[in-house]
């Protein structure tokens, strides 16, 4: 049985067309529906609480609009809220960012893998139990990014001010012998190339886009929710925030064209 229903996916902002990306290479039958709350970024900073709302708002607004899964693009929220999501909205599957500490552990030589993520994400409970199921006996060495989500926001992959916040970041890391490094944050994985530029060839870096996407397709799989028929396949946009639709193309690969909904306009969650 073949379920033309959209696939939801949101993020704080645009990091999380890293994933919407690898999902249409993957699973190009399947529509999408989008949505960037950039309106209230960067996450990183905020409290827990604040997080968890506009998770469960974003969530309420894409399943009204008929998303048959629900994929938490954004490692801040889905450490933050991903439980509550999953205890609030017991029918819907989500998919969520998870460190991706295991496959940095089982390929590092040096015994010693870096993580680049927000600050959220750094203090979170579920990071810590990823560390602690995953990388025995491997130093993981962590390093929050302030600064760096709000540099992709503006376009500014190669920037000298991006550089330079990078090599903050990332000098401390190669100078205690990582040999892999994980991008706890979506925004991250369009600074790939900078990032590589620092820390040089002999560093792996592990982007955990191409296993979010592979689970999704595991998901829809197991629940029968594939879309098996149609070829023409609709992605819809929207942001909170101020429409980029340029920028976006030119991460995404692809036209995207966002609707600008109010923030104050989502639905109110259920405590």
């Amino acid at each position: 049985m073949s379920d033309s229903r959209p696939i939801g996916i949101f993020d704080s902002g645009l990091g999380g067309l890293s994933i919407l990306k690898e999902v249409r290479r993957q699973l190009p039958r399947e529509s999408i529906l989008y949505f960037a709350d950039q309106g209230r970024l960067p996450y990183g900073p905020r409290p827990v609480s604040e997080i968890r709302q506009f998770s469960d708002q974003i969530t309420r607004f894409l399943l009204e609009r008929g998303a048959k899964v629900i994929v938490v693009a954004c490692n801040t929220a889905s450490a933050a809220a991903l439980a509550h999501l999953r205890q609030t909205f017991p029918h819907a599957p989500f998919v969520g960012m998870e460190p991706a500490v295991k496959p940095a552990a089982e390929q590092t030589k040096s015994r010693v893998v870096g993580v680049i993520a927000t600050q959220a994400t750094c203090q979170s409970e579920l990071f810590a139990s990823v560390v602690d199921r995953f990388a025995q006996g491997v130093a993981v060495l962590t390093k929050a990014c302030p600064g760096l989500v709000m540099q992709v926001e503006a376009g500014e992959f190669e920037s000298p001010r991006t550089h330079k916040l990078l090599h903050e970041y990332l000098d401390p890391l190669i100078a205690d012998g990582i040999d892999s490094l994980v991008l706890a944050c979506t925004h991250y994985s369009f600074l790939i190339p900078a990032i590589q530029h620092i820390v040089g060839p002999t560093v792996a870096i592990v982007d955990p886009a191409p296993a979010v996407a592979r689970q999704v397709g595991r998901i829809l799989d197991q629940r029968q929710l594939l879309n098996t028929e149609s070829h023409s396949s609709i992605l819809a946009a929207f942001t909170s925030g101020a429409p980029s639709n340029q920028l976006a193309a030119l991460m995404l690969g692809e036209q995207i064209d966002f609707e600008a909904v109010a923030a104050e306009t989502l639905p109110n969650p259920i405590f």
